[in-house]
């Protein structure tokens, strides 16, 4: 078999899903380029999206087997010291503990969660591995933080609650459904739905994989998105479903809230759509009303993300794309901004903070985009490329950092099936204007190293310094550092 199709074989699988996992625990078991822009790195396409270019639509990602968890100590190994560091950036150290392929994160509070197909989550502070815990509910496939409890989506159709104590250990309070809820529906056949031909399940509870996890702080709400074509409504005070609803035609990949009860999803049937929630009665309960379809193509939507406070939306699809939205508060709906294409594979998942939008793909690299202040939301630029990681890049989380406006400080955590977690800064500040040599300030120089040394290239307008390279010249304008902290095999 030639290179080239070994590569594609490997492609599908990772977006081959497999059979659900079997759980014995206590609720019964079911089954890019540029068209004249700043940089060659930069590309904002307006037209509106379209299937007829796009390559078939790929399922979800495939796990592998489980491992038990084994607490033994983290292996801190501390970075080569350089003799020149980039301003603002530097490699630090690493830590090292083999468990199995990265799936999910999610970071608050100094803390940082991360999810792997050993069932377990690890919790790290600083470089420091604060604790840990495990659920027999297979492979955790999504995190999502709410105060001091944490919820934690599975492959076996359940979602865990967790507390974290006062001595940092996690206890686990809870599952939704909750079981109770569970065998009270079980006993009504009214309750019963066809889930699959010749087969009817309780609509109560996911009968596949929960692929996402989506907080709506404000409302008190939890959305559950499932490969089982369904994302579930809960509410957080009383662990109950409100509401299920039959999203799309395949998988869900993705779910994301914003802007006062509205709902973003995402499928492997290649469509992205926005539902509006609407109280029913006096009961606190929920419907949801499909308003707009903002995406069909061939290709997967793969993951959404919100930014609030830049009034858009995010979506990344199989095709290597990022498409993104602005929100219309006075309509109270979205209008097509773009498409950012910069992997040469899949995006498989996205991050935004602010005007920063991160995406991971299964070309092992992150791209890290900017939103332009002043063009109406229409135009981006490339900060940098990332590159480190040996395999698919499955999961983000972008935080930002320090209270300085004049400059924007980032930490942005990037899980992956290499089995490592890398931290990466994202530093853009006022730099001094030298000469720049007429060679360097083409807009195509690059310049590439491996992993260890981090990258760094300069574009027209930008100077990007990742590890442990150097800036010797810079243009008279913001510049970034994007450099790799430390790096955790989990």
């Amino acid at each position: 078999m030639g290179e080239g199709s070994l590569h594609a074989s490997k492609l599908l699988e990772m977006f081959r899903a497999d059979a659900m996992v079997q759980s014995d625990d206590e609720l019964p078991s079911g089954g890019g380029c540029s068209d004249g822009g700043s940089s060659p790195r930069y590309h904002s396409d307006t037209r509106p999206p379209s299937g007829e270019a796009s390559p078939n639509g790929l399922f979800p990602w495939s796990p592998g087997c489980a491992s038990p968890f084994a607490k033994s100590p983290w292996a801190f190994l501390p970075a080569p010291v350089s003799a020149e560091e980039t301003a603002g950036a530097r490699l630090v150290g690493s830590l090292v503990r083999e468990e199995g392929h990265i799936y999910s994160l999610a970071a608050a509070g100094g803390l940082l969660y991360a999810g792997s197909e050993s069932r377990n989550v690890r919790v790290w502070k600083g470089q420091r591995e604060l604790s840990g815990f495990k659920s027999s509910s297979g492979l955790v496939k999504a995190i999502v933080l709410a105060g001091e409890r944490i919820f934690t989506g599975h492959q076996d159709g359940k979602i865990r609650v967790w507390r974290k104590t006062a001595s940092a250990e996690h206890k686990r309070v809870g599952t939704l459904p909750r079981l109770r809820d569970f065998l009270r529906s079980s006993i009504n056949p009214s309750n019963y739905v066809e889930v699959r031909r010749h087969r009817r399940a309780v609509w109560l509870r996911h009968f596949d994989a929960v692929s996402c996890l989506s907080l709506d702080e404000k409302a008190g709400v939890l959305y559950s998105g499932s490969w089982d074509k369904t994302v579930k409504v809960w509410r957080i005070s009383d662990s109950k479903c409100l509401e299920s609803i039959k999203v799309h035609d395949d998988a869900v990949n993705s779910v994301a809230t914003g802007f006062g009860g509205i709902l973003f999803t995402g499928s492997a049937d290649g469509t992205m759509k926005v539902w509006r929630r609407e109280a029913v009665g006096k009961t606190g309960a929920t419907r949801h009303v499909l308003v707009q379809t903002l995406l069909q193509q061939e290709s997967a939507v793969t993951s959404v993300a919100v930014a609030e406070s830049a009034g858009t939306v995010y979506c990344g699809s199989s095709d290597g794309s990022v498409h993104y939205w602005r929100w219309e508060g006075a309509r109270r709906r979205l209008a097509y901004g773009g498409a950012l294409r910069g992997h040469r594979m899949a995006v498989l998942c996205l991050a935004a903070k602010g005007s920063l939008v991160v995406s991971g793909s299964a070309d092992n690299t992150l791209c890290v985009w900017r939103r332009e202040e002043g063009t109406g939301g229409g135009r981006y630029s490339m900060m940098a490329e990332l590159k480190g990681h040996e395999g698919p890049v499955k999961c983000l989380v972008v935080e930002e950092e320090g209270d300085r406006s004049d400059e924007p400080r980032y930490v942005v955590y990037s899980g992956s099936l290499d089995k490592s977690v890398k931290v990466w800064q994202v530093v853009e500040w006022e730099v001094t204007a030298e000469e720049v040599p007429e060679e360097e300030s083409r807009p195509s120089l690059s310049v590439k190293t491996d992993a260890s040394d981090g990258t760094w290239h300069r574009n027209r307008e930008k100077v990007i310094g990742l590890g442990s390279s150097s800036i010797r010249h810079c243009v008279p304008q913001r510049s970034a550092s994007v450099g790799m902290l430390f790096e955790a095999h989990v």
